[in-house]
């Protein structure tokens, strides 16, 4: 039975698609068979293959060419007609593969020749994707977490795990690429994910989890992609949106303070106002999007019990109330040369400063005796400026692009953090200061020919990435920090890209095989003098495949396989040689030596849909060489715990996603999602060498997770819309460690007005999220439980002019 049960889940969830149609354009070229010349204004037919019933039809202009769009998938006859010429007729499968297809060169004889007929492939439309590799979402649908950041608005996707530190995961694991209107920039970090939790939602139409990457994509992120894509409207005239919303998080005390410490954050106040503009007329479109995002939080209330191999305990609490202020403002102009070419440049402005204040007491194991109470400040500014430039060349034939862009990002990180070591016989007070600039410029050139069966794609990228970055350390009475291990650090990387992608359709079958070849040379240049770490890099040259195959046992079943190759380069922070205080006795350090992580990945799906609903599930497993993950250990006559980053060696992670969404009723709709894992880690042994070297071995760790969600929305009377969300996610594998059970629900509510809309909303309704963790290390262990907030009720409005 065991060898049969894998098999059985699959089919069991073979049931499972996205229900969305994709209409097709097509185009072709006339031309006279005997003297090879174009044919203008000639007629063109396209009729139901079933009853010969007219679908659509057109002409061609004086270069002989022609246009169909907006066609449904299915089997026409296409005729092409012109005074003295023989009609000639052809077959024509429009599927869902892509959105355009060119039905090549159509002749016309002027003698009562039979043409050949001609099989045209395309596409089937029954998905918001119909490649079966990436999922689309919108903002607006998203009622319960409406008027929140980004990252609260992932939390009901499918597949989808939001980390309280910031991060997200996909089916289990947080190596995510995040871009922003399909480009990398410092706003969401190059290679790890940073500030979701801080890009306000009102500013995005909607997000695209891509869990199958072709060759035209980046190769790292071995778990996909997640691409935000920003507001733009597209309607003639001058045009608007004005909106706002207030909040109020933290209602209830979760859980009270240890004696001797300032209050934590309670009904803290939310702001969100937010204005988009844009103005169309003739060849100019004229966009702006701005957001302010003020978010006082409870970011951190976390109570932990440490045990030390040498008996001793420690009960603490690190309590972290924070404010947040971001300003975003993202503007351009698309002014379009002439009917086939087009120049867009826009700019990116985000400003985000945070101010953390805490306190952290330490207390012996019955809680009888203080120890030591560490109070702390943080102060720290983030700067990002993004320039974009894009020009478009459209052939005569639609669809057949020449895209050329260039991307530059500024971010700059300006930290300075504050702290005083309070303990019985002395006080200390000490600070740093961190200043880091990340210098990013991209070019990127690519190149779309449609076919007659398909399309072909290929292009170039070049990357030049610099990050200078200078620590200085202030040290107070018998501090515990290492000045030694300050000073500079220079972060430089060149990577050039190729890669070519073709794809095939035909009535039964779609391919896609692409190649992506990556040079990457990084180099990383230290202060000669630190106590640890040296200069250190790599450099290699890497192939990455992609492959999708496709069966269509209908018009409405589909059978996919995949298979990519992907990388996840060590990003600046992950080797930054300077240590941090986590809290005061955890302290996180980069790893020069630290090399990047490769993974391959099988993907087998299958989806069908219905009139009203559809059913997708897709069985996967991926294999990486080298897992990069952090790994902390104590050195002797210490309590102090280093965290490291460090290559572990080999892993795994293999699961089941499905996803069902059904119209019950013409008020009712309900989508549910579930997601079930294995994460393995293989045994290893590594050794961390800050502050001095000290070897952690760790067994072969296994654990079987998942999530589920469950989505309803109730359309009732007078266009008002409720939603509910729930969400439950089970048990998981952290860093030598697990991390317990979550539960939440969200609710909200939302009616539409003549013009605009106003909602409310309220977050883990219930007050029950909560996050615990078990870590085990070499010479300790501990238990920890985060009480931080998750509950905000948010009321908002937006008015469309």
């Amino acid at each position: 039975m065991k060898r049969f049960f894998p098999v059985i889940c699959f089919l069991l969830a073979a049931r499972f698609s996205f229900g969305q149609t994709i209409n097709v354009t097509l185009s072709g070229l006339v031309k006279n068979t005997g003297t090879r010349a174009v044919l203008p204004f000639v007629n063109i037919l396209l009729k139901s293959e079933k009853d010969s019933t007219f679908i659509s039809g057109t002409i061609t202009n004086e270069e002989g060419r022609f246009t169909l769009a907006d066609v449904r998938s299915g089997t026409y006859l296409l005729e092409a007609s012109y005074l003295g010429f023989k009609t000639a007729t052809r077959s024509v499968v429009v599927g869902s593969l892509s959105p355009f297809l060119d039905l090549g060169v159509i002749e016309l004889a002027e003698d009562a020749r039979q043409l050949a007929e001609v099989t045209v492939s395309g596409q089937q439309a029954d998905g918001p994707d119909n490649r079966m590799d990436k999922k689309t979402f919108s903002i607006a649908g998203n009622i319960s977490q409406s008027g929140g950041s980004v990252l609260e608005t992932m939390k009901s996707l499918p597949g989808v795990t939001v980390g309280q530190d910031g991060t997200v995961q996909l089916r289990g694991s947080d190596k995510v690429a995040v871009l922003i209107d399909g480009k990398q920039t410092a706003l969401t970090g190059f290679g790890n994910q940073t500030s979701l939790d801080n890009i306000p939602a009102s500013a995005i139409e909607k997000i695209e989890i891509i869990n199958n990457p072709s060759a035209r994509y980046d190769a790292n992120g071995n778990a996909g992609i997640i691409n935000i894509i920003y507001k733009k409207n597209k309607q003639e005239g001058f045009n608007g949106k004005v909106g706002l919303t207030a909040g109020l998080g933290a209602l209830w005390v979760k859980k009270d303070n240890l004696p001797g410490i300032r209050p934590q954050y309670q009904r803290t106040p939310k702001l969100n106002p937010s204005l988009s503009l844009n103005y169309r007329k003739n060849k100019v479109n004229l966009f702006f999007q701005g957001d302010y995002l003020y978010t006082p939080t409870l970011n951190k209330n976390e109570f932990v019990d440490r045990f030390y191999d040498n008996g001793e305990v420690v009960r603490q609490q690190t309590k972290r109330n924070r404010n947040t202020t971001v300003a975003t403002v993202k503007t351009g102009i698309d002014w379009n040369l002439n009917a086939r070419n087009t120049l867009t440049v826009s700019g990116l402005f985000s400003s985000e400063k945070i101010i953390d204040r805490g306190d952290e007491p330490f207390f012996n194991g019955d809680l009888s005796q203080r120890n030591r109470l560490w109070q702390f400040l943080e102060d720290e500014l983030k700067t990002t400026v993004t320039a974009t430039a894009a020009y478009q060349h459209k052939f005569a034939q639609p669809s057949h692009l020449l895209n050329v862009g260039f991307n530059y990002t500024f971010h700059r990180e300006d930290e300075k953090y504050f702290f005083t070591n309070i303990l019985p016989d002395y006080t200390g007070t000490d600070s740093f200061k961190l200043l880091s600039d990340e210098n990013v410029a991209d070019l990127n050139v690519d190149y779309i020919r449609p076919l007659k069966y398909g399309r072909f794609e290929t292009g170039l990228k070049l990357r030049r990435r610099y990050i200078p970055t200078n620590m200085q350390f202030f040290r107070g009475l018998r501090s515990p920090l290492d000045s030694l291990a300050g000073g500079w650090a220079n972060y430089s990387e060149t990577i050039p890209a190729l890669y070519g992608n073709y794809v095939f359709e035909n009535r039964d079958w779609e391919v896609e095989a692409g190649l992506r070849v990556e040079y990457v040379d990084l180099r990383y240049t230290v202060n000669p003098t630190h106590p640890t770490y040296k200069s250190d890099g790599y450099s290699y040259t890497q192939p990455f495949p992609n492959l999708r195959f496709v069966y269509k046992f209908d018009d409405k079943n589909r059978l996919s396989l995949f298979y990519n190759r992907r990388v996840d380069r060590p990003n600046e922070v992950d080797i930054r040689i300077f240590p941090k205080y986590d809290d005061a006795e955890i302290i996180k350090i980069g790893n020069p030596a630290l090399k990047p992580q490769f993974t391959n990945a099988v993907e087998l799906g299958y989806k069908t849909n219905w009139r009203n609903g559809y059913f997708y599930s897709a069985l996967y497993h991926r294999a990486t060489q080298g897992t990069i993950t952090r790994i902390g250990t104590i050195v002797p006559g210490s309590t102090l715990i280093y965290n490291i980053f460090q290559n572990a060696g080999r892993s795994s992670n293999s699961g089941l996603e499905v996803i069902w969404q059904q119209e019950v009723a013409p008020w009712l709709t309900i989508n549910t999602n579930a997601s079930v894992y294995r994460n393995t880690i293989n045994a290893f042994t590594v050794e961390n060498k800050y502050p001095v070297p000290t070897v952690y071995s760790a067994t072969k760790e296994t654990l079987t997770s998942g999530n589920a969600k469950l989505n309803g929305v109730v359309k009732l009377r007078k266009q008002l819309d409720m939603q509910l969300t729930a969400v439950y996610l089970a048990p998981d594998l952290i860093p030598q460690g697990k991390i317990g059970s979550r539960f939440s629900v969200d609710f909200g509510a939302k009616k539409q007005l003549p013009k605009g809309e106003i909602f409310v909303n309220a977050s883990d309704l219930f007050n029950t999220l909560r996050i615990r963790r078990e870590v085990n290390g070499s010479g300790f262990h501990y238990v920890s439980t985060d009480y931080y907030e998750t509950q905000v009720v948010r009321l908002g409005y937006s008015y469309k002019f």
